[in-house]
């Protein structure tokens, strides 16, 4: 399902009958940290003002909206953790981080709009949308819900591990990441299924606690 649109709007959601629930990831891409996931039903005469995708929001934009999204909206989370990421794989650790926020929802939706071409197994029918952030205003919520919630866990871990610089790149492959993995080798929350951390791994490089 896709439509393409300037701004995300609720057009989508009000085509369907019942409550609708938007579901966005973050963390796909980082070298380290898990994969988060938000369901986010908003209230139809509710919608707080201002959503859009994370990804055109300022990070200022996204801290203020969070708390309006928290208290005006029904709210999920989920996540796949570094482990499941290295067992299962990206996809399906962000399918799983996905399936767990729309069971953690405090009403069960209707139907779920799920960014991206693939679909998670959900305790309610549900469609996938292609670039759905830009699209519905429920999955852009959902969006910016994951991202500062992991944005946030990233900055607690950078003051375990400031060296990796986490809590500006939140985990992405920066030049500053690189160079910390070379010189003091990766942590306990590095994926060691990506290539940077894996080439390091065979190179007898010890994981530090």
């Amino acid at each position: 399902m896709a439509r393409s649109a300037a701004f995300p709007t609720y057009h989508l959601e009000n085509e369907i009958k019942g409550l609708v629930c938007g579901v966005d990831e973050v963390g796909r891409g980082p070298w380290a940290g898990p994969v988060i996931a938000a369901a986010v039903i908003l209230a139809p005469g509710n919608i707080p003002e201002g959503i859009n995708d994370s990804k055109k929001l300022t990070a200022k934009k996204r801290n203020a909206l969070y708390p309006v999204i928290m208290a005006q909206a029904h709210v999920g989370f989920g996540e796949a953790s570094v482990e499941e990421i290295d067992n299962h794989n990206i996809l399906q650790a962000t399918l799983l981080a996905m399936q767990r926020a729309v069971a953690d929802l405090p009403l069960k939706p209707d139907h779920a709009l799920v960014d991206g071409n693939h679909l998670p197994r959900l305790i309610c029918p549900a469609s996938p949308v292609i670039k759905g952030d830009n699209i519905s205003l429920s999955i852009a919520a959902a969006s910016i819900i994951a991202k500062v919630t992991r944005d946030k866990l990233m900055q607690d871990l950078s003051e375990i591990y400031p060296e990796y610089g986490w809590a500006s790149n939140a985990g992405y492959g920066t030049q500053q990441h690189a160079k910390a993995l070379s010189l003091v080798g990766p942590s306990r929350f590095h994926r060691k299924s990506f290539a940077p951390i894996r080439n390091l791994l065979s190179q007898g490089i010890i994981i530090r606690d």
